[in-house]
């Protein structure tokens, strides 16, 4: 007889829109008479393992609805990575608990996560549906035409890039913004979505499709800074040289690392403070200013695309009915139709879990500082609408008397 369980959990880093995710699977799962319980457990898999379970089956939809309109994880997350070993107890849970239901939102690990765990219960006989909603603000997860939380941060950082180019071009001097991106170079490139006149910024934009020169660089920075009198840079926290060594590490003197020995980029600012001291030092240009993105991309507030709301909340849904309707575990893919439409397709969790997407090469130009006409016409229908824009002035010259 069917206990009529679920569990949902969120794992990795947060984002503007996750939320819409779990009130997409807690109130679609509502729907169903099957269900008797609905368990979101505390910090991901962490909380799973330690038992650390809320009932959300007793949760009002009003709280629900507001919940989902709030960034960040709302049952809190966890940056564990599960071995084979951790997974086994995450299964042991589960059984123990008889959820037969298991719907992980999260990114590259997450799937995994779910794959583990889902040939664990295969093996053992036990009827565990299991699948994997996607969530990722860097883009990066293959089969999916693009990822919830990606869009917002997006949005954000256009914006924050449109911005810092109205500053630069009243005070004019460098200016280098360090946005997340390890691998993968879909966010720092949202920058040139914040372009609205040819010469703003950002002038440059440096991706880790691509590989990074400290000399090249720095005469990008030259040419750039002599044609306008400014130049707003836009780099990806993940820039590497020819072998692959993350250029924040053969800058600084000393690197922070994770727990799982990974150089630490975000939320350093040091890798911005590093390019700007080689700007000063090697071209001799007294105003360079830098900033790092951080945190601040993943769970702004009040800066969220409502096309991103809408998918995340629809790829819950979509979870639960794939699992309720459907005779296979997997991981919900957002698929492209027409000009700007959107369809779910449940993929295998083997063609996604572990996997890196990076952006195709058509999106960059060819220079590699910059992106095509391709990308832009991929990412602006994401952003949402009610985008704001920026003018300027029409000036009128007053002819000099004094000084002709």
């Amino acid at each position: 007889m069917s206990s009529g369980k679920i569990l949902v959990a969120q794992g990795g880093g947060p984002t503007a829109v996750i939320n819409q995710s779990l009130a997409g699977v807690v109130l679609e799962a509502r729907r169903f008479r099957n269900v008797t319980r609905i368990y979101g457990a505390l910090h991901g898999v962490r909380g799973i393992v330690n038992e650390e379970f809320v009932d959300l089956t007793q949760e009002t939809s009003h709280n629900l609805e507001l919940v989902a309109a709030t960034p960040s994880s709302a049952l809190g997350s966890t940056r564990d990575k599960p071995d084979l070993k951790y997974c086994e107890d995450i299964f042991k849970v589960l059984k123990a608990h008889e959820i037969e239901h298991f719907f992980y939102i999260g990114g590259n690990d997450s799937s995994d996560t779910v794959r583990i765990v889902a040939e664990q219960a295969q093996a053992a006989g036990y009827p565990l549906r299991a699948i994997h909603i996607p969530k990722t603000i860097d883009n990066d997860l293959v089969g999916n035409d693009h990822t919830p939380g990606f869009p917002s941060a997006a949005r954000f950082v256009a914006q924050a890039f449109a911005g810092a180019n109205l500053d630069n071009a009243s005070l004019p001097g460098v200016y280098v913004g360090v946005v997340m991106g390890r691998h993968a170079g879909f966010l720092t490139a949202a920058s040139a979505l914040g372009k609205k006149f040819p010469d703003d910024g950002p002038h440059l934009i440096y991706l880790p499709e691509r590989v990074f020169s400290i000399e090249q660089f720095l005469a990008d920075v030259k040419d750039t800074y002599a044609r306008y009198g400014r130049c707003v840079v836009a780099v990806s926290e993940g820039i590497h040289d020819a072998s692959g060594e993350p250029i924040a590490t053969l800058l600084a003197k000393e690197v922070e690392r994770d727990a799982h020995g990974n150089v630490q980029l975000s939320g350093t600012g040091a890798l911005a403070d590093l390019l700007c001291d080689e700007i000063k030092d090697k071209l001799g240009i007294k105003r360079v200013r830098g900033d790092t993105f951080g945190y601040l991309q993943r769970s702004f507030i009040g800066c969220v695309s409502d096309v991103d709301q809408r998918e995340a909340r629809e790829v819950g849904e979509k979870a639960v009915q794939f699992a309720m309707w459907g005779d296979r575990n997997g991981s919900v893919a957002i698929k492209r139709t027409g000009f700007y439409s959107v369809d779910y397709e449940l993929l295998p969790l083997e063609a996604v879990a572990g996997k890196t997407r990076t952006m195709e090469d058509a999106f960059i130009d060819e220079k590699g500082t910059g992106v095509t006409d391709a990308f832009r016409l991929y990412l602006r229908p994401l952003l949402g609408s009610g985008m704001p824009d920026a003018y300027r002035l029409r000036p009128a010259p007053v002819p000099k008397i004094l000084k002709r």
